[in-house]
């Protein structure tokens, strides 16, 4: 006790402490200093220099995204429509109202082939038919159909398989100013074929341009035409100079207003069944015959056209003229179709059917087609399949919206 006396008189002195109620002064601490651990003889741990943060380069500077400029809508193209002989000028195609690349084709003249379509399995696929401007496809004799093609703004490596002619082929080379390439004819055919009024421009078989192919099947099958040797032929004649054609077809590249639906058409030809389906992407329509696709023997591709006409102009049989002998019996008469004065038909073109008047007044005019109000209408830009239907069939074609 004597000892806790003397310290506590010792810290009053020195005045840590206060006594009594007297108010103690504010302690203030030294600042402490860090030790090491070790014997009674602390030693202070050495500071250790710490490297301040190096310096970072600013940022290097972005130079401003570059202004996209938004790509321009490629521009419409202008609507064609081609009514008169101004219209088409020295560079559309008149058959098609395609602008030809080379002005000098459409001063040459046209010239029609006749094509055979039976049997399939010898004739198919014939060649050059998706080069024809335009196709007529119409009864032969008994129910099988054959082919006119007129030829104009191409020209196919060849053509073929040539077959004879039919009394339509009296009617086809006067519409259109054109040649007629055939094989032969009947007798009847023949005479009338020789008091026509282009007798100068029937190129039978002996002229430059035709040829045989040697294959191995029936040799009425085997004719072609090289179109190039046809060319040399007519000059050789003087009769290779531009047409004069009497009337002229419309084209518009935009469909007219109206008109139905028709995304495919079937004709019975009630040996084979002709479709036309369309396609959408491309605004054509393609040709199954037989239900397989029908294709061009030039180029494998399927046969297809812009614009499919059907009518039907009165078919009769004419008894002077027999186009098959069997066992010396005519078993098949010559087959005249009237492609004269007008009728009504339907056009598809741009995935819809047009009722449409089909006419054709004076010998040398080209068929024309007018709507309802008497107004020309206009065909697709392209080529056209024209489907004579004969007269006397019953509800033989079928069209699907």
């Amino acid at each position: 006790m004597k000892h806790w006396k003397l310290v506590l008189a010792l810290l009053a002195l020195t005045g840590l402490i206060g006594c009594g109620e007297q108010e103690a002064a504010p302690i203030l601490l030294p600042t402490p200093t860090l030790l090491a651990a070790g014997s009674m003889g602390m030693t202070a741990i050495p500071t250790k220099a710490v490297s301040p943060p190096p310096t970072l380069p600013p940022p290097p500077t972005l130079a401003p995204p570059p202004t996209v400029t938004p790509p321009l809508a490629s521009p419409m193209p202008e609507a064609v429509l081609l009514l008169s002989a101004a219209d088409f000028g020295n560079d559309h195609n008149p058959l098609t109202g395609e602008l030809v690349a080379d002005p000098s084709v459409l001063a040459r003249r046209p010239f029609t082939v006749k094509i055979s379509n039976a049997p399939p399995s010898y004739v198919r696929p014939q060649s050059g038919l998706n080069d024809a401007d335009i196709i007529y496809e119409h009864l032969a004799e008994g129910s099988i159909t054959r082919f006119t093609a007129v030829f104009y703004g191409k020209t196919p490596p060849k053509i073929g398989p040539i077959r004879s002619a039919r009394l339509i082929d009296v009617e086809l080379p006067a519409m259109y100013d054109a040649a007629l390439f055939f094989s032969g004819a009947s007798v009847g055919v023949n005479q009338r074929l020789n008091g026509s009024d282009f007798t100068e421009r029937i190129m039978r078989s002996a002229e430059e341009g035709y040829y045989r192919t040697g294959e191995d099947k029936p040799f009425e099958h085997t004719l072609y035409g090289d179109p190039a040797g046809f060319y040399r032929a007519m000059e050789a004649r003087g009769i290779n100079v531009p047409p004069h054609f009497n009337t002229m077809m419309a084209f518009s590249s935009e469909a007219p207003e109206g008109g139905e639906p028709a995304t495919s058409a079937a004709i019975d030809y009630l040996w084979e069944v002709v479709e036309w389906r369309y396609d959408a992407e491309d605004g054509r329509y393609y040709r199954w015959a037989g239900g397989e696709p029908h294709r061009d023997g030039n180029s494998n591709e399927q046969v297809s056209a812009a614009n499919i006409i059907i009518i039907s102009p009165i078919h009769v049989e004419d008894p002077t003229i027999c186009e098959q002998i069997e066992n010396n019996q005519c078993v098949a008469l010559s087959v005249q179709i009237q492609l004269w004065g007008s009728g009504s038909g339907i056009i598809l073109r741009d995935g819809r059917q047009y009722p449409v008047n089909w006419h054709r007044e004076a010998r040398n005019d080209m068929l024309t087609f007018t709507d309802a109000d008497g107004n020309p209408f206009p065909l697709q830009i392209g080529n056209s399949w024209v489907q004579l239907v004969p007269s006397w069939y019953t509800s033989p074609v079928t069209i699907t919206p």
